[in-house]
Order: structure tokens, then sequence, then C-alpha cells
């Protein structure tokens, strides 16, 4: 069974490397048919013309697009994204600086979302029908449909300004230094170097960027939870350990919760990846100097290697996310790892 997963996993990994190369092509493409210059974007208004034609030639605008895409590899293959129109620095170096504080915030964002969602869809689905689960179901309800920024904006209200005790914007407070960079992760380099209060403040900038961003992942994760756990309830196993006098805590954790977690830990996973990208709305609004933000930067500015960088950059982080949930399914429900399709 063993070779059979790892085969599996090989083959999950060569289709996700074919994926990147057909995101890589098509949006080199689209990004060199969005109308403007790049080149004359870049430099100005008062550049001019020539200097304009040798940037253009720095870039190969002026070849064809299958010459434009080959160097575009080779360079890529060699470590080089090129360099971004829009903050004159090599792209690789960009996205070593924004990443770190986007994927911070996602990963606290999907914290908050396993932590809240799951429980608050068990708690619906053993009190189903009742006030309880009323009460969850118009929560969740209320998170799915309420925009992502319309959450960042209320949160920063109500705890920013009108309660003022949470900071509204940046990573740090002014005049706090960032602790040594070993993970990029503010609080987990300040707790590494022993920084009690860079992590306190640190922590506390991330709070409110973070439940905005997971509010609606917490909605659907309830809502799936709580539809399958339901499901799983009405199960003869989970009616004869009812029989049994089993509590009804160790009835929903072992019985009802493990079998219905497969469809949440999929939608759970997708709603995680897409985060990476949606999260430009909470970043503006928090002044959160993250990857997503600069990535739409890049757009406006027509920056060619940083929008192409960018996407290539989120793209494998969901495809990364996509395969450790199809291998956390399979653990979770064995007969999956026999079946074909799965490695497909």
């Amino acid at each position: 069974m063993s070779s059979t997963f790892f085969k599996t996993i090989g083959i999950r990994l060569w289709t996700s490397a074919l994926v990147l190369v057909g995101v890589s092509i098509l949006i080199f493409c689209i990004a060199r048919v969005i109308p403007g210059d790049p080149a004359r974007i870049a430099l100005g208004p008062n550049a001019t013309q020539e200097q304009v034609e040798l940037l253009r030639e720095r870039l190969h605008l002026n070849e064809s697009l299958p010459v434009q895409y080959f160097e575009f590899v080779r360079e890529l293959f060699q470590g080089d994204l090129g360099m971004s129109l829009y903050t004159n620095r090599p792209v690789t170096t960009d996205i070593g600086d924004f990443l770190p504080a986007t994927l911070e915030l996602v990963v606290f964002a999907g914290i908050l979302m396993v932590v809240v969602g799951i429980p608050l869809g068990v708690l619906a689905a053993r009190y189903r029908d009742k006030l309880t689960d009323n009460v969850v179901r118009l929560l969740s309800l209320l998170g799915v449909v309420t925009p992502t920024f319309v959450w960042a904006v209320f949160l920063m209200l109500i705890f920013a300004f009108y309660l003022e005790i949470l900071p509204v914007a940046g990573r740090l407070s002014q005049g706090v230094d960032p602790p040594p960079g070993v993970t990029g992760f503010y609080t987990i380099d300040a707790l590494l170097a022993g920084q009690w209060s860079t992590f306190g403040d640190a922590f506390s900038h991330i709070i409110l960027p973070a439940t905005a961003l997971a509010l609606t992942g917490i909605g659907q994760t309830a809502r799936l939870t709580r539809a399958s756990v339901a499901e799983t309830y009405d199960k003869p196993y989970v009616e004869m350990a009812q029989a049994y006098g089993f509590s009804d805590r160790r009835i929903a954790s072992k019985y009802a919760l493990r079998p219905a977690m497969i469809p949440s830990l999929t939608i759970m996973g997708l709603d995680f990846a897409a985060m990476l990208g949606g999260a430009f709305l909470v970043e503006a609004v928090f002044a959160w100097p993250g990857l997503a933000r600069y990535g739409v930067e890049t757009i406006l500015h027509k920056d060619l290697n940083g929008i192409v960088g960018t996407v290539l950059v989120i793209s494998a982080f969901f495809l990364i996310v996509n395969m450790l949930v199809d291998i956390a399914v399979a653990w979770l429900n064995p007969r999956i790892r026999l079946q074909k399709r799965w490695a497909g």
C-alpha cells in the first residue's frame, strides 16, 4: 500500500508541474495583451522615446511572444524572475519580502477557520433544529454572504476606533523593530528570539486582519460541518453508540466527526488556498504589506515580471494545499487510497 501511496503522490506532483506550466503560459500571454506600454508606464511621461525603446529591448518586448516566453523560462530556471517595473527590484526579492507577511496572515486566518468553524458546526449538529442550531446557522450564513472587506471595515471601526483596544494598520507599531528574520513570521520570529513585547505587538496587529479574512471561511466550514455531522448522526453505528449509553461528547468526537470531516476538509483546504490570492482587500484596509497587495499593484502598473511571479507563487501554493488536502482525506478514509481516480 505504501508504494501505491507514493506513486499517487508522484503522479500528483507531475500533474501539478504541468498545471504550473499551463498557468505560466496563460498568465504570460494575458499580461502582454493588457492595454498599455509597460516600458512607458515604468519610465513615466517625461522619458524620451529612446529611453523607452531601450527598456523595451531589455525586456524583450520587441520580440515575438514565443521568444519572450523562452527567455522567461530560461531565466526562471536560473532562479531569476526578472526586475519589477513597480519597485525596480528583482521580483524574487519582492516575493521574499512580501510573501511571509501574507502567509502569516493566511495561516492565522486558517487556524481561526478550523478552531472556530468546526466546533460551531458540531455544536449545531448536536443540537439540531434547536435554538443553538438556529443561531449558528444564522451566524454562519452571515459570515458567508458578507464580503471580506465589509468585515474588515466593521472590525476596524469597532475594535480600533471605538473601543481602541487593537491597532489599526501594519504588522508592528511605529518604533518597534522587527525581530531577527528566521521564518519571516513576526510572531514566530519574536518567540524564537525571546522578544515577548515584540510578539505581543505583532500578535495584536494580526488579530483584526486575520479575523476579517477568516470569517467567510468560518461560516462556510460551520455550515458544511453541521450538514455532514447531522447526516452522520443518522447512521446506524451512531444510533448503536447512543443505545449503549456513550456520552454525547464521545459520540460527537469519535463516531460522528471523523467521517464527516472529509467534505469539510476539502472545502477548508480550498478556502485556505484561496485566502492567499483573496487577501488583497484585507491587506489594503489594514495597510498590511503582503504579496496580495503587491500583486494588485503590479497589475495596475503593468509590471509584467511582477504579475507572472505573483501568479505563479499563488498557483503553486494552491496546488500544494490541494495535494495536502488529498493526503489528509486519504488518511481519514483509507479506501480512497485504493481508488484509481484519486491518482488522477
